[in-house]
């Protein structure tokens, strides 16, 4: 039996499922949670931070922090 992987990414939070024998699944993230925030983070030490991590820090690492990027997909 085939097996498709599915990437909602949206613009504030993204979602990944897997179809398999005709039934999707939404996989949980780490934390657990069904959604992750599309947000990525660089942390001074190299480090990369996605999701609720990356969402945590975002206030005080502004500089290393992206968010929003599916708004800017496709332009210049």
């Amino acid at each position: 039996m085939s097996r498709a992987v599915g990437i909602d990414l949206g613009t504030t939070n993204s979602v990944v499922a897997v179809l398999e024998g005709g039934e999707p699944t939404v996989i949980a993230n780490a934390e657990g949670f069904r959604t992750t925030p599309s947000i990525v983070a660089f942390t001074k030490d190299g480090e990369v931070l996605v999701g609720e991590t990356a969402k945590r820090q975002a206030v005080t690492n502004v500089d290393r922090t992206i968010a929003s990027v599916k708004r800017h997909m496709g332009t210049d």
